[in-house]
This record gives structure tokens, sequence and C-alpha cells, in this order.
């Protein structure tokens, strides 16, 4: 286990790297290879693919698998946003969490406990 941890923005819950997880992974797992080599994954949380009001989940991976990065942004991706600071989001964390349990389940990241 990698010792860089991030939860969402707001939450309690903890992530990191998997130990089993590789470039392939995150490749499969729909991460994009940025120009540096890094990784990136952005996805709007809205089940509606042209939402443009839905705030988005950005999850970063440096190129040597060390750190991680989970934000949440505004629409406009210029603004960090609370995902739990008030029920108005809720659609939004719920879909959020989703998510990452479903890169912890590829083995992408791991649960941290605190």
């Amino acid at each position: 286990m990698k010792s860089n941890t991030q939860s969402l923005p707001g939450g309690t819950t903890r992530y990191g790297i998997s130990d089993q997880a590789v470039r392939y992974t995150l490749r499969d797992n729909a991460f994009s290879v940025t120009k540096n080599g890094n990784f990136q994954y952005e996805r709007h949380l809205s089940k509606q693919l042209m939402d443009k009001r839905a705030p988005r989940l950005k999850i970063s991976v440096s190129k040597d698998l060390t750190d991680l990065t989970i934000s949440t942004v505004a629409p406009n991706g210029l603004k960090k946003i609370d995902l739990y600071k008030n029920d108005q989001r809720q659609d939004a964390r719920i879909f959020a969490e989703q998510i990452l349990d479903d890169l912890v389940a590829n083995r992408v990241l791991e649960k941290v406990d605190p």
C-alpha cells in the first residue's frame, strides 16, 4: 500500500493506490495518459450524459503510481467543491462514491483505514 491517501473533499473514507494497480489497470478503467505520463480520470457526476451543470470528479495518479489526488470541481472545472456540504449534491455524492467503489473493486484503488 502506498503512503499517499486521499478522500473525496468533505468525505471520511480514505483511498490509496492499490498495490495491484499497474499502468494497464488504469487505462482499462478509463484513465487517460497526460503529456507528462501521469494518469487522469475525469467524469461528470450525473447519469445524464449532457448535463452541463453537474460537478466533475477528477482523479490523478502519478506515472510512477505513488501519488494520488482526488477532487470534485464545479462544472467549469475552476472551483473545488464539497459534495458533503449540503443535500443538494446528494445524487452527485452517491455517484462519485459508486465510481470510487468500482475503482476499488477493479483494484485501481483501495480503502485505507484512518
